[in-house]
């Protein structure tokens, strides 16, 4: 287990070569992520300059939260873009050659496969920040730390309902988790009220993915960071359990009927 850390480090490495050789289209991806968060940026402009704002939220707000949101969900699903795919390399059985390398298999299978069109994501996040969020050397830090604590919960998050598939052989938790946590992590949480609200801080954890870190920028607080760094720790380590759980039924061949 000592040559973990070294080889997913090459792995890791060696899909950031592969994508930067096709140079055509890791710009041509890059780039249409990044139009494709500019409409979203010019619908929130437009939205609020007919409404000043909604339950507190105005436009620097929004966007400072799409900032976050960017930028976690670009790390997490362009550098490990496999947490969204664990269902269906657990159906191919890409599983089996993971299983056979001395590695720790959950790091080495998320950092296997890059997806260009996501750091796109990350660009614009931090150009966002940059632009729109007066960023000074403690917000800037504060937006930093809130962005990685988000990456690890969404992480966390996307591992914990893909390696549902090892329990109840369908794959469209990991799906539905996806579209569902990105979907409402898009809007600021407190424009939901009720139990909608409540599954935005449980179940499915939107609020602290974008929402928690985005304020903490605006008012820090030692509570609501400390609420968030375990929030992301929580999640991080029943992803972490779950799949390890899972790929024991899945070693065992118990659930699973490969000939």
């Amino acid at each position: 287990m000592s040559r973990a850390g070294p080889a997913t480090r090459a792995v890791l490495r060696g899909a950031f070569t592969d994508a930067a050789a096709r140079r055509s289209a890791f710009w041509t991806q890059i780039g249409a992520m990044i139009a494709n968060d500019l409409a979203w940026v010019a619908f929130w402009v437009i939205f609020f300059q007919e409404v000043s704002s909604v339950r507190g939220w105005d436009v620097d707000r929004v966007l400072l939260l799409l900032a976050v949101l960017c930028t976690s969900a670009g790390l997490v699903l362009g550098l490990l873009s496999n947490s969204r795919r664990i269902p269906t390399l657990v159906a191919d059985g890409s599983l089996d050659e993971v299983l056979t390398l001395p590695v720790a298999p959950l790091p080495h299978l998320l950092v296997r496969r890059l997806d260009t069109v996501n750091l796109g994501d990350v660009a614009f996040g931090l150009v966002l920040f940059a632009v729109t969020a007066q960023p000074s050397p403690q917000r800037t830090l504060v937006y930093v730390a809130g962005t990685l604590a988000s990456a690890v919960l969404l992480t966390g998050f996307l591992v914990l309902t893909g390696s549902l598939v090892f329990f109840t052989g369908r794959s469209e938790s990991g799906d539905l988790g996806l579209n569902a946590v990105l979907l409402l992590a898009s809007y600021p949480a407190d424009v939901f009220a009720g139990a909608t609200k409540v599954l935005l801080y449980t179940a499915i954890p939107a609020a602290f993915v974008s929402g928690v870190p985005s304020e903490l920028v605006d008012d820090f607080d030692v509570g609501d960071a400390a609420l968030l760094l375990g929030v992301a720790g929580l999640f991080a380590a029943l992803g972490w359990a779950t799949f390890t759980a899972g790929l024991r039924r899945y070693s065992s061949g118990s659930a699973w009927g490969r000939g």
